[in-house]
């Protein structure tokens, strides 16, 4: 009787930690995602800041962020750099990102 009771512990302790490791690694995988979303944004601001595509900048950011299901925080504009903050949550677990893209340095050899 105590090896059947020492079992199903042990057994319930495997379980709670592999379902602890699967929450948190999709949870990594989750604030990933919202970091590709937002590079993916800062540079479709960026473009539209250049004249390379129609549309405000920050429009096209807010496009991209809701096709991905992440909310724009912010769009900032300085000439043509544009910087993104998105925000993302999985699980109740928030995740923001920031991202910031423009044109190459010219000074780049």
């Amino acid at each position: 009787m105590a090896g059947s009771v020492s079992v199903v512990g042990v057994v319930a302790t495997l379980v709670a930690v592999t379902v602890s490791l699967g929450i948190a690694g999709a949870a990594a995988i989750e604030a990933q995602r919202v970091a590709g979303v937002a590079d993916a944004a800062a540079l479709a601001a960026a473009d539209a800041a250049s004249g390379a595509v129609p549309g405000a900048p920050c429009e096209q950011a807010g496009r991209i962020a809701a096709a991905h299901a992440v909310r724009l925080v912010r769009c900032d504009l300085e000439g043509l750099i544009a910087t993104i903050s998105v925000g993302g949550a999985y699980g109740g677990i928030p995740f923001d990102a920031r991202s910031r893209a423009g044109p190459p340095d010219a000074s780049a050899p």
